[in-house]
């Protein structure tokens, strides 16, 4: 089994960036900021407590003024660059909150980023001033630096991962449309992906916005047309009827049904969990046209109340002549995820085209034996 995330915060790791810290500073004292940060009860602390614990552990042992602390780290940023080093831009959320100090704060995110992220760090200046901060992120999204970019959208993103949600945003995300704006068109990938996902966000709370954006923004450029398609994602999966007609996917109506025949069969219909299944389907398209078609299997999880809640997984999202007839098979495993726990039950797989159920099949989960 891979270690946690969390294992890389350990004492060889703290000793080397202490020794750094030692180099620029040279009263910092490497053993007692190992030893603070690792007070109990350490080993019990997940990955994103162990950060603040080392934010806060550095603050303590550095000793100085806050403007003179960040000194520090400018001094030893190109020496810790990538992921383990999020508790620069931290430092900056924890002990650069204060009024006097917002420039530098700015300064140093900015700086930061690129060595990192300051995604998580910027949120807690946006709840205290958006007004403010927003400005600030209009300015970033026209940085030279991609890194720099993309923070003035990942870091205004209603449901950032991990990060704190923006309650402001969720209820309106008009301030955050002019950095999209600015960056529908962006030439780097990884900006272009941060755009998207602000969108699908937003999309979550507020479909109508992004639908209008969609209609504005397709068919302008083929960068920002990457961006409507990808932050159309949940609007696709829930075959919001606006958004299907844009992205030209085929309709189904009584009088011509996109589909003239369809089945899936799942194999065996009877599970253990942690075990797995074959799902084979089949399905014949009307004649006529090509037709765009989204297929996927959905699967109706039994929770631990007895409920259930659906789960969609692609099959397949191509254009296909009329007439085509499409068969595919797939394994699906039932091994509990860190994101989903299964529970016994019947379980209904159902085969969607475009958004509309077209077949089904049922299939039991029964426990693992308790000796495994």
């Amino acid at each position: 089994m891979a270690e946690p995330l969390k294992a890389m915060y350990n004492e060889d790791f703290l000793r080397r960036f202490g020794e750094r810290v030692h180099a620029a500073h040279g009263a910092f004292d490497t053993e007692d900021f190992i030893a603070t940060t690792m007070t109990p009860p350490w080993d019990e602390l997940e990955l994103k407590t162990r950060m603040r614990r080392i934010t806060e552990s550095l603050g303590t042992h550095l000793k100085l003024p806050y403007a003179e602390a960040l000194g520090v780290l400018f001094a030893i940023e190109e020496d810790c660059v990538g992921f383990p080093y999020l508790f620069f831009p931290d430092f900056v959320e924890v002990f650069g909150q204060a009024e006097e100090d917002w420039g530098l704060s700015m300064k140093a995110l900015e700086r930061f980023t690129s060595k990192s992220s300051a995604e998580f760090a910027v949120r807690p200046f946006l709840l205290r001033e958006p007004v403010k901060m927003m400005r600030q992120m209009e300015i970033w999204s026209k940085h030279p630096g991609e890194h720099v970019r993309r923070l003035a959208s990942e870091g205004c993103r209603p449901r950032l991962p991990w990060g704190q949600a923006l309650p402001m945003f969720k209820h309106d995300p008009a301030p955050v449309l002019p950095v999209l704006e600015q960056l529908k068109a962006d030439t780097s990938l990884y900006v272009r992906k941060s755009v998207a996902n602000n969108l699908n966000d937003i999309a979550k709370d507020h479909p109508e916005v992004v639908l209008e954006i969609a209609r504005r923004w397709k068919g302008v450029n083929p960068n920002t047309d990457w961006i409507v398609r990808h932050g159309c994602r949940t609007l696709i999966r829930k075959a919001d009827p606006d958004i299907m007609s844009l992205f030209g996917y085929a309709a189904s109506e009584e009088s011509s049904p996109l589909t003239v025949g369809a089945a899936i069969l799942v194999d065996p219909r009877v599970v253990q969990i942690g075990g797995s299944c074959t799902l084979k389907y089949e399905l014949s398209i009307r004649e006529g046209e090509p037709a765009r078609v989204r297929i996927e299997y959905g699967i109706d999880f039994v929770k631990a109340n007895g409920r259930t809640s659906r789960k969609l997984f692609l099959l397949s999202d191509k254009t296909v002549p009329g007439g085509t007839n499409l068969k595919g098979t797939r394994t699906h495993r039932w091994s509990d995820l860190t994101t989903r726990r299964h529970y016994a039950g019947e379980h209904k797989i159902g085969l969607l085209v475009n958004g509309q159920e077209v077949a089904f099949d049922i299939i039991s989960l029964y426990p693992q034996a308790l000796n495994q």
